[in-house]
């Protein structure tokens, strides 16, 4: 077993113990989709560290979208229980880059995306290219994507 699968199982262990309810629904949730994505496909394989990682980060968007269309639909009760149950699956994540690392590293890309040519709203795609592998699960796409027009637009 990984070590963050193992520490996700430890951890549901003690919110169990704690009788707490919340974070022993969402972890569970979440083990269940890691291993849901262990057994999809022909044969079953353990998920590395960062494979369990993206897991978690699409378990995590879930609970983000699910909260915006729960507070969009006027159900505060919901919205909040799925912005609770993000926060604890927070907690898995690396830190998220801010705003203003984000900016320096979309500056960088468009920097090199110029020097090979690219330029205006079309070199979108060239500049994608060169970012996303530096933001990897730091960062959410459709933020990147903003940044990156937003740079291109300037």
């Amino acid at each position: 077993m990984t070590t963050l699968k193992s520490k996700l199982q430890d951890d549901l262990n003690a919110a169990i113990r704690k009788r707490d309810e919340l974070r022993s629904a969402t972890l569970r949730l979440t083990l269940t989709a890691i291993t849901k994505e262990e057994v999809a496909g022909e044969t079953k394989r353990e998920l590395s560290d960062d494979e369990v990682q993206k897991v978690i980060a699409r378990e995590a968007k879930k609970r983000r979208e699910a909260a915006e269309a729960f507070a969009q639909g006027g159900r505060a009760e919901s919205a909040e229980r799925e912005k609770a149950e993000g926060e604890v699956l927070a907690a898995y994540l690396p830190k998220q880059l801010g705003d203003d690392e984000l900016d320096v590293i979309v500056a960088q890309a468009v920097q090199e995306a110029k020097a090979a040519g690219a330029e205006g709203p079309r070199a979108m795609g060239a500049v994608m290219k060169i970012v996303n592998p530096k933001v990897a699960g730091l960062a959410e796409g459709g933020r990147v994507a903003a940044a990156v027009k937003k740079r291109l637009a300037g």
